[in-house]
């Protein structure tokens, strides 16, 4: 009977959600656990962002911040595109890991922003 409740437990999408690819020990674990950590990165962009330009909208400065985000979402993927066209199991990782270093910066950016 434990062995059903826990094979249900594990089942459960909540379970799913909750066990993280970081643990794993192969690269496409790695690749999984970077991409999860760069959305980690992205949701708090979005969260800052939604902040940022109400504020920055009440301004009148709205439309600079806009053309802003936009000049740097350029910027982002340029810097990280090299990583996917390096190829390799790892390359995943890389640009993963590259889209989050850049997100986490962009967002001490946005939250320097008063």
């Amino acid at each position: 009977m434990m062995r059903i409740l826990a094979l249900l437990a594990a089942l459960s999408p909540a379970a799913a959600a909750a066990q993280s690819r970081c643990s794993g020990q192969t690269q496409i674990d790695a690749n999984f656990c970077a991409q999860e950590k760069w959305q980690l990165a992205d949701d708090e962009l979005n969260r800052l962002w939604k902040q940022k330009k109400a504020l920055a909208d009440a301004r009148g400065t709205g439309a600079a911040l806009l053309a802003e985000q936009r000049s740097w979402l350029r910027q982002r993927d340029a810097a990280c595109k090299p990583e996917l066209a390096a190829g390799g199991s790892a390359a995943p990782m890389f640009y993963w890991a590259c889209m989050e270093e850049e997100t986490q910066a962009r967002n001490q950016v946005l939250r320097s922003l008063r």
